[in-house]
């Protein structure tokens, strides 16, 4: 089976920080490039940061470089995303996926983000709500 699982959203105020977490039963964890995305009310899914299959390359949007910091641990099948200075416009429900297909270094060579589409198994989403 394939599942993957995140939790630690919640509500905080502007300047606060959360942790988010999400557990993976794949075939082969380490093999997997892993990313988070993240979905605000009427907004696309849009990429939030990703994590190279042993961990030694990351990638973020813009708009959380800095701020964010995405890790992962290949002995218990989980990766992480540390927020902190969270902002009203980080505010969406967060989501975990996971690319088998090497395309997150692909979109990134081409100079553009990953989308949805290039990641093969996603969660269910955490709520992450930021208030001013």
């Amino acid at each position: 089976q394939v599942q993957l699982g995140e939790s630690g959203g919640g509500f905080v105020q502007a300047g606060g920080s959360l942790r988010l977490s999400c557990a993976a039963s794949l075939p082969s964890f380490s093999e997997y490039n892993m990313g988070w995305f993240r979905q605000a009310p009427e907004k696309e899914r849009e990429f939030v940061a990703a994590i190279s299959r042993r961990g030694t390359a990351t990638y973020y949007t813009d708009s959380v470089k800095g701020r964010f910091t995405i890790s992962r641990d290949n002995t218990k099948d989980t990766i992480s995303l540390e927020m902190r200075d969270l902002k009203p416009e980080d505010t969406a429900v967060y989501y975990c996926a996971a690319d088998g297909r090497g395309r997150t270094a692909q979109a990134m060579t081409q100079g553009r983000y990953p989308v949805p589409n290039e990641y093969d198994y996603w969660g269910q989403g955490t709520q992450v709500t930021v208030s001013s």
